[in-house]
């Protein structure tokens, strides 16, 4: 942060006979490094990883060797944003003592709390009792400024017994810093204090235990370390993840920046990541969840579950650390400490030798775009998109391999036109994701429009599997442009950030090598990727845009009908709106869109049916599963409070999102039972005959160009506009957006917001794509139709088509039902 102008303090180990060794290797400070009742040694870690850093100082721990870094409490949280001067409880296995504050807050002051893991490591879950203690409940704020107005303020505690504390205390805001005896009891007691001065750190001058040894388990003189991984499906890391989904983990290193070159105003990708991306292979998982591997010692590494077309199926916004000679062992992903895992018999991975890392097309290094990603649009996309526009005036994006030029931004963002271009159809984390856990395959490639494009006929492209797994191992990595920060500076042309990566890196790798063993270039810059285009390309290639029009002679007026509303009780005060949908026949399809539309066909709806007049809401599906969580989109930028964090998916008025389809079934097997009738998802004919209403446009308002404010709610000039309040031209807006109108909503809209269709119905263009019966292709893909707020009108058309896992959640999808009259 602040322009790299900080110099971090990692953990190093000094022997008795003076040599020293490194320990960690984290991307910013290590404080407060204390020795736990068990030997161990407790720490503060600061994380920046494409995750919210102001609320992110956790507290690890790790033997006296370094071996066996873990969380210790605050993985996945909001509060407290800090933890520190932790000190162990006397005689007590888990208890700690600490001073919780903010970011920009009052420095290293806080409230004094007492934690215990044992009792829960997330947010207030392991609050045992704040001091003074005001009777109320702790409760977890998500707020930059933690203790700006409250008073008392603590530093420095040391803990007597389970009782009793010396520390630094200022009681109010005209108070000295003083030293006291505070209790659990909210006794305060001034021992000393005098003005003009302030009084810290006190040490009782008394005999105390000593703590047991832990004995060495590293080898120094290594350079591997292995992990074996029980079964990657426990844990809520992948919860409803189909077992025999992962095929294989891909490893991600870190190269964190340089003393004057910060990741602050240089950025490596646009909003995000914060860090240079290493690309360092993947290594197999068996089918019982289990793996083996050996790992670079003294490395920093991700780890990202990939499925069987190498996407990633959660995304690691941490880090682990092996060290030389080290087993690293866990239970699954994100697993909680506190509990066992479920588990029967020896795991398949454990009775073989450690896989070694299958390298990604070469060696371990930083992935940059122009280097691993152009090849592919050198390959297979500039014979169109070279940025002539199409002789109709259809823009044309421009593909071809061109210089980095600065981008309009308060920071210093250097990237190619190329990577601007495709960019903004990738579903990323951004610079600062949302501190709790993702839910799984929330950022799945799936969920990127790019990649939706090339897999359903992009005007006959087929990429090869290397070239999918470049654009798809780029989309994982958070879509970084740079691969190393000596490419950060030079792209600045500056000659002070220039020597600072120079010099950075050299310093860096000669340290490394003395306190660590290792030698390692982290700034090497390998060749360019080569990547040949089919020799049939030009043959199958047909660069003439689609125009998506449809026939217009039934227009709106001719098509309306007497809506006839049924309502089902769902509990007290939340109804269900069903209207009624006769049987019928319409032409079902384009022939002038996306391949999968066409051809159209004439299709006879043969019963009547009842459908919802709106999505189904989170208040209605929460009769169902009372602690659901749509959760939110995650907002631009940095966090520094709960108006950055995003914007919310879960006001009960909202359609119900991050439901998979298996999750919609299970909703209507509720409501079958419930209510006594049969309901279930509309098949793909049965919504598009209702999206329709009898019309034969491309939406049922009017084409592409027809004002939809009132009608849809899809990308307008509010989704283009970036929120980001502290600094307002700190990324250009770049989501995809027809600007010409503006429907005023950011994300989904409460239900019934926009006028209904000529049959009664609500949002059947955006606002959230839904969920329908029908199978794409397999069983296991389902269709899904009518596009979302994230969509322009040609990705929500009556004809448009998509398709997810049955199983997968999706942040922008949800469903309608219906029933037989």
């Amino acid at each position: 942060c602040v322009g790299g102008r900080s110099k971090v303090a990692n953990l190093y180990l000094r022997e008795v006979d003076g040599q020293v060794r490194r320990l960690t290797n984290d991307q910013d400070h290590n404080w407060c490094p204390t020795v736990l009742n068990n030997g161990r040694i407790l720490y503060l870690r600061w994380e920046y990883a494409d995750i919210a850093h102001a609320f992110y100082r956790l507290l690890f721990h790790c033997g006296p060797d370094g071996s066996a870094q873990m969380e210790y409490y605050g993985s996945n949280s909001f509060w407290p944003a800090s933890l520190f001067y932790a000190r162990p409880i006397p005689n007590h296995p888990t208890k700690v003592v600490a001073v919780a504050g903010g970011h920009h807050d009052a420095p290293r002051q806080g409230e004094l709390l007492i934690l215990d893991p044992a009792l829960g490591r997330h947010e207030a879950e392991g609050v045992v009792r704040r001091i003074p203690d005001d009777g109320k409940e702790v409760k977890p704020v998500i707020l930059d400024g933690l203790v700006s107005a409250i008073w008392p303020r603590f530093l420095h505690p040391w803990p007597l017994n389970e009782h009793y504390f010396l520390v630094s205390c200022k009681p109010s805001i005209d108070a000295l810093w003083g030293i006291y005896l505070v209790d659990v009891f909210n006794n305060f007691v001034l021992i000393h204090e005098e003005a003009d001065w302030a009084f810290l750190e006190p040490v009782p001058w008394r005999e105390i235990p000593r703590q047991p040894v832990v004995p060495d388990k590293v080898d120094f003189n290594g350079t591997e370390a292995r992990v074996m991984l029980t079964d990657v499906y426990q844990g809520p890391g992948l919860a409803g993840v189909p077992r025999g989904t992962v095929k294989a983990l891909r490893l991600i290193g870190y190269t964190y920046t340089f003393h004057e070159l910060g990741c602050e105003p240089d950025r490596v990708g646009l909003d995000g990541p914060w860090d240079v991306k290493r690309i360092i292979g993947t290594v197999p998982v068996d089918e019982d969840g289990s793996a083996h591997f050996t790992v670079p010692a003294h490395t920093p590494i991700a780890l990202q579950p990939l499925d069987e077309d190498g996407k990633a199926v959660a995304l690691m916004r941490s880090w682990l650390t092996a060290m030389p000679g080290e087993t690293l062992s866990c239970t699954g992903c994100h697993e909680a400490q506190n509990t066992l895992g479920d588990y029967d018999g020896i795991r398949q991975a454990f009775q073989r030798e450690p896989s070694t890392i299958r390298p990604w097309y070469g060696a371990a290094r930083g992935f940059s775009f122009d280097r691993e990603v152009q090849p592919v649009l050198d390959a297979y996309c500039i014979r169109c998109h070279d940025g002539k526009d199409f002789e109709d005036g259809t823009v044309n994006f421009d593909l071809t391999a061109r210089s980095t030029k600065k981008i309009p931004s308060a920071f210093q963002m250097y990237f190619s036109p190329s990577y601007m271009a495709l960019r903004p159809w990738v579903n990323a984390p951004t610079l600062e994701s949302d501190a709790h856990m993702l839910t799984p395959r929330d950022f799945h490639a799936d969920t990127s429009t790019l990649v939706q494009l090339l897999r359903d006929d992009h005007y006959g492209v087929q990429l090869s599997d290397e070239a999918w797994d470049r654009i798809i191992t780029w989309i994982d990595l958070n879509a970084p442009f740079h691969g190393t920060w000596q490419e950060v500076a030079e792209a600045g042309q500056n000659a002070t950030k220039i020597a600072a990566a120079k010099h950075g890196a050299q310093r860096r790798r000669e340290l490394h090598h003395r306190y660590a063993g290792m030698d390692v270039d982290e700034e090497e810059i390998p060749p360019t990727a080569e990547i040949a285009a089919p020799e049939d390309l030009a043959d199958r290639l047909h660069c003439v845009p689609r125009d998506f029009a449809e026939d217009t002679e039934r227009a709106l007026k001719d098509t309306a009908k007497e809506t006839l509303i049924e309502r089902v009780n769902l509990a007290e005060g939340v109804d269900l709106e069903l209207v009624f949908v006769d049987a019928g026949e319409f032409q079902m399809g384009a022939d002038r869109g996306y391949t999968n539309e066409g051809p159209a066909l004439s299709v006879s709806i043969e019963e009547p049916f009842l459908m919802g007049k709106f999505e189904i809401t989170n208040e209605q599906y929460r009769c169902f599963d009372p602690g659901h969580d749509s959760g939110l989109e995650t907002g631009e930028a940095y966090q520094f409070g709960d108006d950055e964090r995003g914007h919310t998916l879960n006001r009960p008025e909202q359609p119900v999102v991050r439901v998979s389809w298996e999750q919609a079934m299970r909703f209507c097997e509720w409501l079958t039972a419930h209510t006594g009738r049969s309901f279930r998802l509309p098949t793909e004919e049965e919504w598009e005959y209702t999206c329709r209403a009898g019309t034969t446009t491309p939406l049922w308002y009017g084409t592409l160009d027809s004002e939809f404010s009132t009608s849809a709610n899809f990308s307008d000039a509010t989704h283009h506009t970036v929120y980001y309040p502290h600094v307002p031209t700190a990324i250009p807006p770049w989501r995809p957006a027809d600007t010409r109108f503006d429907d005023t909503w950011r994300v989904s809209a409460a239900v019934g917001s926009f006028r209904p269709n000529p049959w009664g119905f609500h949002d059947m263009h955006g606002n959230v794509a839904e969920w329908t019966a029908s199978s794409y292709g397999s069983d296991q893909a389902k269709v899904v139709r009518g596009g979302s707020w994230r969509d322009c009108p040609k990705r929500g058309r009556s004809a448009f088509r998509n398709h997810f896992d049955a199983s997968q959640c999706v942040h922008d999808v949800g469903f309608r039902v219906v029933c037989a009259p």
